[in-house]
Order: C-alpha cells, then sequence, then structure tokens
C-alpha cells in the first residue's frame, strides 16, 4: 500500500500535470527576478537619462569619482561636459560621468538651513 502511494497512481496519470507544475513555477520565478531585478534597474537608468538631459550651465554637480564642479559649458557633438572645479580651473568630462545621487544629495545639503 505505501509502495502505491509514493509511486503516484497507478499507469502513470500523473505524467502530465508535474510538467504543468514544474512550467509555472518556472514562470512565477522569471516574474519575480522582473519584477524585483530588471524593472528597478530599468527605471533607474531612464532616471539617471532624464537627469543627464536636463542638465543646464551654472548647475552644481558632483561627479562619480566625487569630484565636485560647476558646469560651465557643454559640448553635443562628443557629449562631454566642462565643469569650473576652482577659479580658473576647468575639466572636461563625459556627460554620463555626472552621478545624480550624489548630484542631488549635495543639492539637498545645500537648501537645508543652516542651524
Amino acid at each position: 500500500m505505501l509502495n502505491i502511494l509514493l509511486m503516484g497512481a497507478p499507469g502513470g496519470a500523473q505524467g502530465g500535470s508535474g510538467g504543468m507544475v514544474q512550467l509555472l513555477f518556472f514562470g512565477g520565478m522569471i516574474l519575480v527576478m522582473w519584477l524585483f531585478m530588471i524593472r528597478p534597474q530599468t527605471k533607474k537608468a531612464k532616471a539617471q537619462k532624464d537627469f543627464i538631459s536636463n542638465l543646464r550651465e551654472g548647475d552644481k554637480v558632483v561627479t562619480i569619482a566625487g569630484i565636485h564642479g560647476k558646469i560651465n559649458k557643454f559640448f553635443p557633438e562628443n557629449n562631454t561636459v566642462k565643469i569650473e572645479v576652482s577659479a580658473g580651473t576647468y575639466l572636461t568630462i563625459e556627460r554620463s560621468a555626472i552621478s545624480m545621487e550624489y548630484t542631488s544629495a549635495q543639492q539637498k545639503a545645500a537648501e537645508a538651513p543652516a542651524k
């Protein structure tokens, strides 16, 4: 009796539904990966792209290397930006090297009232 319960129904009647359960499980795993990994990355990449495209001359920025400066001039032909890091000192960097997180944090800190 125990042997029959462990092996399933006689004649292999359960064989077709096992594949369907595995397919649903695999589909669920893909859905979870998309919801928790792929979708947030694409949203963050889109936000970074929008941030870079909305930069203007005079904006204070921080690069991904941690360099603070103010945008002086854009060069759209090669997608670079000239930033002023101190009076009379300029660096030319890629637009993609400007960090959205660090720049936003710096701007929020500058807007906060001094205590």
